[in-house]
């Protein structure tokens, strides 16, 4: 064979071959080791002081989450991971401004037959927080009675053609909504789905407040304080009451929105009573968490992986606790667990490893975004972003990635051929309104993988996501499977 055959040949098994991983079985003895000393116990145990009333629900900017975040720093210095900063430390504080609601009260007014004197009566029927309702985590103080106005998906986009609010009046009224858009498919519309989007055109239309419709009434403290706006949500089944005036429900009035995909408004007869009582904080300041373990190779080691997770929650309100342990108290012990596992590893892989447990995802993805556009200096590459979210619930995992490059799912898919929990792949072509904080990454072209438990994912955003509804066991299985998987990726 001519001499620029073989050297064509061995070129390509250079550029196909799989990038040097373990074959299955044949660990290396420090790999199954530092798998074997993965605790789920560890996992269950950090996971239960997060969602613990110490930490008041972790909102990001108040002291709880502030407590919360020093905790965590102390963990990664006691476990020996570097910090990001001479200065700063384990911790990178950036603004995030936050309310506190203190009371809430609503009351529907329903049309009730008229009176024996002809005039217009109304039946009162007083909410219950939680369980019919909830004022959106960022309401203004307040205390109006006014009347209703049904809006659609609350959307107002003449250049889509598209316009909830045409032909009603809404100023000096309650508009009522669901989340969502006309079109899904129609990426266009996808701003004018966010929290924040919405509210500011309710508000400059002259609405006092937005009421969103949701399934089930679930803590939210995704938008912006604005002055003298009221936002709440109601359940569907309180929403039913309302809509009885027109015989219809809500669920039939978002299937119809869904069908024929155009605006359906109208206003009602029935009147709304919604106090608030709240302080905002704007100089809050939130904070990541963030350590790291050095890789071993001289050039190499300045390329990282971040291994990330949301480590806010809601917080407290109304006297209730949203504990948070499933969201995301269980995927930040996923990423302190590989921290600790990763700190006691030797011999290292070659790349360096970043652990960021990241403040504001609730808030709208605040924390890590801003380390994305202010990463801690030394590292000339991010290699990869492994996200973890919701970790606590279920039997198996489910995991999101990057379409390229094609040795990250490759390197998953070995890592489960020792742990065998990842259920399903699939892969994250865009960014939606509903990411999650592997999302300011991707967008910056860094290939990133997001694991979940399959759940089920009760109480989500409730009282109820406690510690009593955490199974240690698929927290362990998922802290198994991504150290391989890093551990795989950082040493190519």
């Amino acid at each position: 064979m001519k001499k620029h055959s073989v050297l064509f040949i061995l070129l390509l098994v250079a550029v196909f071959s799989v990038p040097g991983f373990p074959q299955a079985g044949q660990l290396p003895p420090h790999l199954k080791k530092a798998v074997a000393g993965i605790d789920p116990l560890l996992a269950y145990q950090l996971t239960r002081t997060m969602a613990s009333e110490e930490f008041a629900g972790r909102l990001t900017g108040d002291e709880g989450y502030t407590r919360a975040a020093k905790w965590a720093a102390a963990k990664f210095k006691e476990w020996g991971l570097k910090p990001i900063g001479t200065r700063q430390g384990y911790l990178q504080p950036y603004p995030s401004p936050y309310t506190l609601i203190d009371k809430a009260s609503m009351v529907l007014h329903l049309p009730d037959k008229p009176g024996s004197d002809g005039q217009p009566q109304f039946q009162k029927v007083e909410l219950k927080p939680e369980k019919d309702f909830l004022p959106l985590l960022y309401a203004d103080s307040g205390d109006r009675t006014a009347g209703l106005v049904f809006v659609g998906w609350g959307i107002s986009a003449p250049e889509l053609n598209y316009d909830d609010y045409a032909g009603v009046e809404v100023k000096d009224k309650f508009v009522l909504c669901f989340r969502g858009t006309p079109d899904p498919g129609r990426r266009e519309f996808q701003s004018h789905d966010e929290h924040r989007t919405r509210m500011k055109v309710a508000r400059e239309k002259g609405a006092l407040g937005l009421i969103y419709i949701y399934p089930e009434a679930q803590a939210n403290p995704n938008g912006d304080w604005l002055p003298g706006f009221m936002p709440g949500l109601i359940t569907e089944k309180t929403a039913d009451l309302i809509l009885k005036e027109i015989n219809s429900t809500a669920a039939d009035l978002k299937k119809a929105l869904q069908t024929f995909k155009r605006p359906i408004s109208f206003a009602l007869q029935a009147r709304l009573s919604y106090s608030v009582s709240s302080r905002h904080f704007p100089e809050g300041i939130g904070y990541n968490v963030a350590g790291w373990v050095e890789g071993s190779d001289p050039r190499l080691k300045k390329e990282v992986i971040i291994i990330g997770g949301h480590f806010d929650h809601c917080g407290r309100h109304l006297g209730l606790l949203f504990p948070g342990a499933n969201d995301n108290a269980s995927g930040s012990a996923v990423v302190m667990t590989l921290a600790r596992a990763f700190a006691s590893l030797h011999p290292r892989p070659k790349r360096s490893v970043l652990f960021v447990l990241f403040g504001g995802e609730e808030l709208g993805l605040q924390g890590s975004t801003y380390f994305a556009e202010h990463l801690p200096a030394g590292f000339d590459r991010v290699a990869a972003m492994f996200n973890f979210d919701m970790e606590g619930a279920g039997d198996g995992a489910w995991c999101g990635l990057s379409a390229e490059p094609p040795y990250l799912k490759e390197a998953l898919e070995r890592a489960n051929q020792e742990i065998n929990i990842i259920r399903g792949f699939g892969v994250i072509r865009n960014i939606g309104v509903r990411s999650s904080d592997f999302a300011p990454f991707f967008l910056k072209g860094i290939p990133c993988a997001s694991l979940g438990s399959n759940g089920p994912h009760l109480a989500y955003h409730g009282t109820g996501d406690t510690i009593y509804r955490i199974n240690p066991e698929i927290m362990g299985s998922i802290a198994r499977v991504s150290f391989l998987a890093v551990y795989f990726l950082a040493d190519r």
